[in-house]
């Protein structure tokens, strides 16, 4: 092929300089994040000074821990899913449900399951007393009412996969931690939309573990999350931003994780599954929420985090600046684009493999371009607060 028009054209060079770079972020990205997470090691850390992976071993005995979470109208889950909580397999535990302004059966399904369960601790609020919006104030109330120091908390849209999850948290537990943040999946069902949805959980959880297995944790997941009480209060709780009816979990680990001893837990028996969104719009709503907090974390973070999305649309963007130019061979740009593809489906693939979802990953090239118009049009139309 003669590519000496290729080499005196200033602007194909520029185009061709631009994709090869974004490429190459995109590729960085897919290692760094789908691969690294999808590869990581059980209770093993890096030696610094040997540059190995060694062995983590379990604290004897194991350290007493409160399950907190709040109800609203949770009844019917609680009907189903409150044992699985209650009878998790762990020497020592307690259950915290924070009953807030319950107007149906709640109040009865607690009052049979305390009869039956003493690791069962009730706290009621049979009146709004909340000056702030969301559930930080009676999650912090939760927190105060806990028994032990080490808390984990939960949400009563989600369920523990198995009844080892409170031991498995607890295997990466070590007196200097601080954190401990595990998975939450959601149920895998046939169509489209869960495929869509299950790619939009891996995404956002291989981007967050990835985070805290490069010591820069910025945010965890309030379904599969544990911290040590005393250090809630000591760093004030969601003192520093309960304006905010978002971010219980987003905003207290961001600002408190950069600082503090940070531990994953990712192994099969600690993850906590929720039902897949029946309908696009609470999904939509759900995803919105969950940004909403996003403008509160550091500049210089966020900036961080936009590479990927900004590399991949400049990536596609020079590719299609080159084709319709037409100086550039189009068999070696699709070829280079295919080889793309294929380095992110094998990437993705070794995620979902982790986390046990089956499929996705031959749809994330696809759902990749579909997110890059919904987050941009989340981020230029941001949700307001009610």
């Amino acid at each position: 092929m003669d590519f000496s028009k290729v080499l005196t054209d200033i602007t194909t060079l520029t185009w061709l300089a631009l994709f090869i770079f974004s490429l190459a972020l995109a590729s960085l990205h897919y290692g760094r994040t789908y691969l690294k997470v999808g590869r990581y090691r059980k209770n093993k850390r890096k030696n610094k000074a040997q540059g190995e992976y060694i062995a983590i071993p379990p604290v004897s005995p194991m350290p007493p821990v409160s399950v907190v979470l709040t109800v609203h109208n949770d009844a019917n889950w609680m009907k189903d899913n409150l044992v699985y909580l209650l009878e998790q397999d762990y020497p020592q535990f307690e259950v915290v449900v924070v009953d807030y302004l319950s107007q149906d059966d709640t109040q009865f399904v607690l009052k049979i399951c305390k009869e039956n369960y003493k690791n069962l601790k009730v706290v009621s609020f049979p009146e709004d007393v909340n000056m702030f919006q969301g559930k930080k104030y009676p999650l912090s109330i939760g927190i105060r009412e806990a028994k032990y120091d080490i808390v984990l908390l939960t949400e009563a849209d989600s369920v523990p996969c198995t009844f080892n999850w409170i031991r498995e948290m607890m295997a990466t537990y070590h007196p200097a931690t601080k954190m401990m943040l595990g998975y939450c999946g959601i149920k895998q069902e046939k169509g489209l939309f869960n495929l869509l949805q299950q790619y939009d959980n891996l995404e956002e959880c291989g981007s967050a573990f990835s985070a805290t297995l490069h010591n820069r944790t910025y945010t965890a997941f309030g379904r599969n999350l544990a911290y040590r009480r005393s250090f809630f209060f000591d760093r004030k709780g969601f003192c520093t931003h309960y304006t905010e009816p978002f971010g219980a979990d987003d905003l207290f680990v961001n600002q408190n994780a950069p600082d503090s001893e940070v531990r994953l837990c990712i192994q099969p028996d600690a993850y906590v599954a929720t039902a897949p969104s029946s309908t696009y719009g609470s999904w939509r709503r759900q995803r919105r929420e969950r940004r909403s907090t996003r403008h509160l974390h550091p500049l210089a973070e966020r900036l961080q985090r936009d590479i990927y999305p900004i590399s991949t649309v400049l990536l596609y963007l020079t590719f299609a600046m080159l084709i319709l130019g037409g100086i550039f061979p189009w068999q070696i740009l699709v070829g280079v684009l295919a080889l793309k593809l294929a380095w992110q489906i094998v990437a993705f693939s070794q995620l979902s493999k982790r986390f046990d979802i089956k499929l996705v990953h031959f749809f994330a090239p696809f759902f990749e371009i579909y997110f890059l118009f919904v987050n941009t049009i989340s981020w230029i139309f941001p949700l307001k607060k009610r």
